[in-house]
């Protein structure tokens, strides 16, 4: 609706006696005529750990790229937090396409973690997410215990990093963490394994497709995390009715978007 609009709602409103409803109000911010916007003093600071974020916004990882890929759009220091595609120890090509496909209130994929390791972001990528001051949590990946502790032990080591969110939970890969996201004691064995080699926050990341999510919680609570990240997507698979065949080349995938959010909250708040 257009301001004028709403200006008028609200001198209606006015000359009924009545208060003006919520969605008859323009806030403004300060303006030329030196105006005054109390939203602009609200803290909005959240700390996670040893993290102080000047926000709760965190771009989640595999939607935001490594960041420095969207720095000329968005003011990256303005974002809570950059939490960057996952790295495992050497470079990934992922899965052969098609990885992506829409489905009728989401999407589905399977991209396979392709990454460029984690010694190439900490060398090409992190400095300039530094220059950008940006808040940067990585996306840890492993296929074993030590590689996990090993992509984190070189985190640790780089200026730069704010936080670990610890993958456990990739839905469309074996090999992608989600043999020890459907274990608890997969899960505090990770998660303990990383604590003892650095001092950043760790995040496990969880993996809905289990009956229980809240167990899992306890046991990374249990191995050291200082928060959870909830959820990972949910295990999936399309049929394209024409050719009867799956529409992506892995079968499966992992569907996110409005049809899960609505579990994502339920999770949460369990």
């Amino acid at each position: 609706m257009r301001p004028r609009r709403l200006l008028q709602l609200r001198r209606s409103d006015a000359r009924r006696g009545r208060r003006p409803t919520p969605r008859a109000i323009v806030h403004r911010g300060t303006g030329a005529r030196g105006g005054s916007d109390n939203l602009g003093l609200m803290d909005l600071s959240v700390r996670i750990g040893s993290l102080l974020l000047k926000n709760p916004l965190i771009a989640a990882s595999g939607c935001f790229g490594y960041g420095v890929e969207y720095a000329d759009v968005v003011d990256l220091s303005s974002l809570g937090a950059i939490a960057v595609k996952g790295l495992f120890l050497s470079e990934r090509e992922g899965h052969a396409a098609p990885r992506i496909v829409e489905t009728p209130a989401g999407m589905l994929n399977a991209i396979g973690l392709q990454g460029i390791g984690v010694r190439r972001f900490v060398s090409e990528k992190l400095p300039e997410l530094r220059a950008r001051n940006a808040t940067v949590v990585v996306n840890v990946c492993g296929t074993t215990l030590d590689e996990y502790v090993e992509v984190s032990r070189i985190l640790s080591d780089a200026e730069g990093v704010g936080a670990i969110e610890l993958n456990i939970s990739c839905p469309n890969i074996k090999e992608g963490g989600i043999q020890f996201g459907c274990s608890l004691n997969g899960t505090y064995d990770v998660v303990s394994a990383v604590r003892k080699v650095t001092r950043l926050p760790v995040i496990p990341k969880l993996t809905p497709n289990v009956t229980d999510v809240p167990s899992f919680a306890r046991a990374a609570e249990e191995g050291g995390a200082d928060a959870v990240s909830l959820v990972n997507t949910f295990l999936a698979m399309v049929i394209d009715v024409e050719t009867r065949q799956p529409k992506i080349s892995n079968v499966v995938g992992g569907l996110s978007g409005p049809a899960i959010r609505p579990i994502a909250v339920r999770m949460v708040y369990e």
